[in-house]
């Protein structure tokens, strides 16, 4: 097939460039060309800002894909020019959306029938993507543009760009620093691999079946907060020195498991370190699901559609992206602000003391 990929130089994108290469498809990439990376010698390469619509069109105005698989579009104006683009001139249009988009559920697993959240707990990242999601929906049914969007969940892998998530956690191992833990660690994640996802995304191309649908995209198991630090102590090689942080102190200065700087009496952070804003335990939209719900998607869907199967488990996927982060001697180059944490940590142990 003839494949555009609207990024492609990232962390999704460059993975789902190699698959689909290694799929033997004829793929394109349009972006900006202001990430380096190193793309297989038969790719295409387009350059625009796609925020810039003359341009945009100019570049891809006479273009012609069987699919299109756009991991690039975040806001609605980001797909309507797309679909102004392409209506009559793709045999497909997939749109990389976000489990962020769910409500707080305590029926699980969440699956694509499960409400969304457009109210005040949602941020702008998420309350775009219902949006995309919804003018996408409306085309399809509409006028009948053959349209599929894949719900990611957050993603691991090798060169991944949120060096807040478990590299953050492996410099916390390798470093010795105690590590906190929300309430007693039972809270219930999961998280899915980038390679995984890059096949999701393949299967789902010019396949009838996936039109005007939406697919949860993510691991094959979940994990509690606790198995999820001894998991990559034991990849490290090291032994996790674990802190236990009380539900009552979780309620007070972390209840979305971002630590609140000024209720511990510190200056907000202003470095610009992962650590500042960010939750301290790899979790999935805490600003809507909180510290300490489970929070767990169902894939069904994809498998009875598709007949996909992942292939990394949770504990596989964090080996190879430990490899990668060994290679690339990141903990060595990754800096971090620890002083929120530091002063949680007293917090804890004085509330121990008494």
């Amino acid at each position: 097939m003839r494949i555009l990929i609207m990024g492609g130089s990232r962390f999704n994108g460059y993975h789902l460039v190699r698959e689909l290469v290694h799929g033997g498809h004829d793929v394109t990439v349009l972006n900006r060309g202001v990430t380096p990376v190193s793309l297989p010698a038969q790719v295409r390469r387009l350059y625009a800002d796609r925020k810039d619509h003359l341009q945009l069109k100019e570049i891809l105005g006479k273009e012609e894909y069987d699919c299109i698989q756009d991991v690039s579009a975040y806001t609605l104006d980001d797909v309507q020019s797309m679909v102004e683009i392409f209506e009559g001139r793709a045999g497909h249009y997939i749109f990389a959306s976000s489990t962020a988009v769910y409500a707080a559920s305590r029926l699980l697993p969440i699956t694509e029938e499960s409400p969304v959240e457009l109210g005040p707990p949602q941020q702008d990242y998420g309350r775009n993507k219902i949006l995309c999601e919804r003018y996408l929906l409306s085309v399809w049914r509409q006028r009948r543009f053959p349209i599929t969007i894949a719900r990611f969940s957050m993603v691991l892998g090798p060169r991944n760009r949120h060096p807040d998530r478990e590299q953050q956690m492996w410099v916390r191992l390798l470093r010795g620093r105690e590590i906190l833990i929300p309430g007693d660690g039972t809270t219930l994640g999961m998280v899915g691999h980038v390679e995984d996802q890059a096949r999701a995304m393949r299967l789902m191309m010019q396949n009838p079946r996936t039109f005007g649908q939406i697919y949860n995209v993510t691991g094959k198991d979940y994990f509690t907060d606790d198995a999820y630090v001894d998991t990559l102590a034991e990849l490290a090689g090291v032994e996790a020195r674990k802190v236990f942080v009380p539900g009552p102190i979780m309620d007070k200065v972390a209840p979305d498991a971002v630590i609140d700087a000024g209720r511990l009496g510190l200056r907000p952070g202003g470095s610009g370190s992962p650590c500042n804003g960010r939750p301290f335990i790899q979790r999935l939209a805490p600003h809507i699901h909180g510290w300490k719900a489970p929070v767990v998607f169902s894939t069904r869907k994809l498998q009875d559609d598709l007949g996909y199967e992942q292939l990394y488990t949770f504990t596989s996927g964090m080996a190879q992206t430990y490899e990668w982060f060994e290679r690339e001697g990141l903990a060595d180059k990754l800096r971090y602000d620890f002083s929120a944490e530091d002063a949680l940590l007293e917090m804890v142990k004085r509330k121990q003391a008494v």
